[in-house]
């Protein structure tokens, strides 16, 4: 008699199997399975092996984490290779005020700001207030009458204290916080001689052995169920162990984690106090309005289970150093800089030229697009804890690679409500593209065909399309000042023309030309490398560019970097209050990708979407014999479009100090600055109509910088 395979877990497999067991054996040959009762025992026997088959296979799933799916059971495998996974983190923010106390009896010589809520939202209709708080006092000295409470950190959520007394008579005590949402960065730990005491010791959080004796007092954290956190200490050998009627107080904030974020206007809702001959009194007037000059931020929500999976095996990997280019990418996100959104971390021998010894990290913010200096800084100094000697990192500002799309959208006029509605369709998917997963990260890549697909299927009436791509990227430039600049794509530039003018440009001022100049390129013959010039033109849409100054710079279409030779620029497009040129190149492949740390974007506002009634399916031209033929490849304009529009002419007065000695005093949209001695000499403007400029310096520039 053969064996039953219970290896399938359909019900119906199951009862057949059942079934063709049973027949094999002799005494039931003949027996009519339908028919009888034994159908029933049947039904029971593959209902009961499907219902264990199923637990089974959920029991094995939950034992790896790859398949796990239970938050609690994903936890637990992590921590088995020693991850803890990010706790929920509050918003934060910075406040300044002062208290007038010249009208306080007795004075105080200094005021305190009790730990707990500082500040509370106004909240709106339908919505509840935000309470920020501070995890221990803050104290403050009275000067002339005042206490200032400049840049007091505070963290959105409730303070909440829990305490445990440690008993020696109970070997399976545990030290659990009862509450979930705990953002563990803030937890303060003291440990009191006994209930009697009033004073108690600080105990630091720890998150490996290293560097911790017997004596060392720290404690140690680790996620159980329900999201709840539970503290334990050393054993005598690493760390301190408690002693018989120790108590553990814990402070801990409790936040809605994101639900803080952008949060920018406070009342005051703490507690200031200050003590006189024994005596504590609270002061309860003279407090200023709360400034801020930064909205909060930084809220998080507890770490998923997702996240849970892909970074534990790699921080095991790790092993707690940072060596290759995958451990800093795991260390920062997860134990130094929890904010990260993204981040690209490349080694110094990948540039061109070298940089031996270096590791370059590249990393985009959850909020904003910048790191602070402080927090990059900060980054620096906790590396060095995982970092291996002989190896200096340094944190890159973002980088955007964006990405500009022209596109002729054919209709069928009988199916689509209008060309608008055809346009806002088109706008709205490819919007929804741009703000993809796919995009917006650094190693990023624009799918070309996946693109034209969502235009094709952005309507039932659009018939094609023909879209081209740009590349564009800001090269911030250093104003009234002799500067050389590199900027790179991380992508092979197409050479539209060896006639030049394939890269396009916005308008700039440079010193001594009082034309607005673009600046573009004239390939070598190796179709490798080529030169750049300045140009000007009479209008934004003209084709008769007159040549200004030749030789200016250097192009590497192949790695796809620009250089600019010095030159002192003095006016520029302004941006974020920045003073940048848009330089723009066609990609050599329409898939972009953002290399190393180029943050690829997709800019829908630069882009164009035309419509174009398709009259051959629309019936008006069935024959095409009028159809016209929309280019592929066609160069368009000289300059980007804006152009002149952009940017404003520079003032420039002259005047003679009493030592004889001129000075120039530039005057531009966003800054002035004073410059000492002549103007750099210029070329006139050529006064005939451009020709193709001759080959100058080949060779690329250095790596990517200057931009943003």
């Amino acid at each position: 008699m053969s064996l039953v395979n219970f290896a399938n877990l359909d019900f119906d497999q199951v009862k057949t199997t059942l079934k063709e067991y049973l027949q094999s054996n002799s005494n039931f040959t003949d027996y009519n399975f339908e028919g009888s009762n034994l159908s029933t025992v049947l039904d029971v026997l593959a209902y009961n092996t499907y219902i264990t088959s199923y637990n089974a296979n959920m029991v094995a799933n939950e034992v790896f984490i790859d398949s796990a799916t239970l938050r609690e059971n994903v936890v637990a495998l992590a921590r088995n290779i020693g991850y803890l996974p990010r706790s929920r983190t509050a918003a934060r923010a910075t406040v300044t005020f002062f208290v007038d106390c010249s009208n306080i009896t007795p004075a105080p010589s200094n005021l305190t700001l009790n730990k707990g809520p500082v500040a509370a939202t106004s909240s709106a209709f339908g919505s509840s207030s935000l309470v920020f708080s501070i995890c221990e006092d803050i104290t403050v000295p009275v000067k002339d009458g005042i206490a200032r409470f400049n840049n007091i950190s505070i963290y959105e959520g409730t303070l909440l204290n829990s305490e445990f007394t440690n008993s020696a008579a109970n070997p399976n005590q545990r030290f659990i916080l009862p509450n979930t949402g705990i953002d563990t960065s803030l937890i303060k730990v003291r440990v009191k001689n006994n209930s009697f005491s009033t004073a108690g010791v600080k105990y630091s959080s720890q998150d490996s052995l290293f560097d911790i004796t017997s004596l060392s007092k720290v404690f140690f954290l680790q996620e159980i169920e329900d999201e709840r956190y539970e503290i334990f200490f050393g054993d005598g050998i690493f760390g301190q162990k408690l002693d018989e009627g120790n108590v553990v107080e814990v402070d801990y904030i409790v936040s809605s984690g994101d639900g803080g974020n952008a949060v920018r206007n406070f009342q005051f809702a703490g507690k200031l106090t200050y003590t006189r001959n024994a005596t504590e009194y609270t002061v309860s007037s003279g407090v200023s309005l709360l400034t801020t000059g930064l909205p909060a931020s930084g809220g998080e929500q507890i770490e998923s289970v997702d996240s849970i999976k892909k970074f534990a095996p790699r921080i095991y990997a790790s092993q707690n150093r940072a060596l290759t280019s995958n451990d800093y990418e795991t260390l920062i996100p997860t134990k130094i800089y929890p904010e990260t959104e993204s981040i690209s971390v490349f080694g110094g021998e990948d540039l061109v030229p070298p940089q031996y010894g270096k590791v370059f990290i590249s990393i985009k913010p959850r909020t904003g697009d910048f790191l602070p200096n402080l927090i990059k800084e900060n980054i620096r100094l906790r590396l060095k804890k995982y970092a291996v000697a002989g190896i200096v990192p340094e944190i890159l500002d973002l980088k955007y690679l964006y990405i500009e799309v022209d596109s002729k959208i054919y209709y069928n006029s009988n199916l689509a409500p209008s060309s608008a509605d055809v346009s806002s369709s088109v706008q709205s998917n490819a919007t929804k593209y741009s703000e993809s997963s796919e995009l917006n990260k650094y190693g990023a890549r624009f799918k070309y065909s996946k693109f034209l697909n969502i235009i094709d299927q952005s309507q039932e009436g659009i018939t094609s399309n023909i879209t081209t791509i740009k590349m564009r990227r800001d090269l911030r430039v250093a104003l009234n000042s002799f500067a050389e600049y590199a900027i790179g794509y991380g992508n092979q530039f197409h050479i539209n023309s060896m006639n030049g003018y394939n890269i396009k440009s916005s308008a700039f001022f440079v010193s001594g030309i009082s034309e607005p100049l673009y600046v573009t390129d004239i390939p070598n013959t190796d179709r490798e490398t080529g030169s750049l010039f300045f140009f000007t033109l009479p209008s934004i849409n003209s084709t008769s560019p007159v040549i200004v100054r030749r030789n200016v710079g250097t192009i590497d279409y192949v790695k796809g970097i620009i250089t600019l030779n010095p030159v002192n620029i003095v006016s520029g497009k302004i941006k974020d209050g920045q003073t940048i040129i848009e330089l723009e190149a066609s990609p050599h492949s329409n898939d972009v990708i953002g290399l190393q740390d180029l943050y690829l974007q997709l800019d829908i506002s630069n882009s164009n979407f035309e419509t174009v009634i398709d009259e051959v399916s629309s019936g008006l031209d069935p024959s095409a014999s009028n159809y016209i033929v929309s280019s592929s490849y066609g160069n368009g304009m000289l300059v980007r479009a804006g152009g002149r529009s952009d940017v404003s002419s520079p003032v420039i007065t002259t005047t003679t100090t009493t030592s004889g000695s001129e000075v120039s005093y530039v005057q531009t949209s966003s800054t002035s600055t004073t410059t000492t001695g002549s103007s750099s000499g210029s070329s006139s403007p050529s006064p005939s109509p451009s020709p193709s400029p001759s080959g100058g310096s080949s060779g690329g520039g250095g790596g990517y910088g200057g931009g943003y």
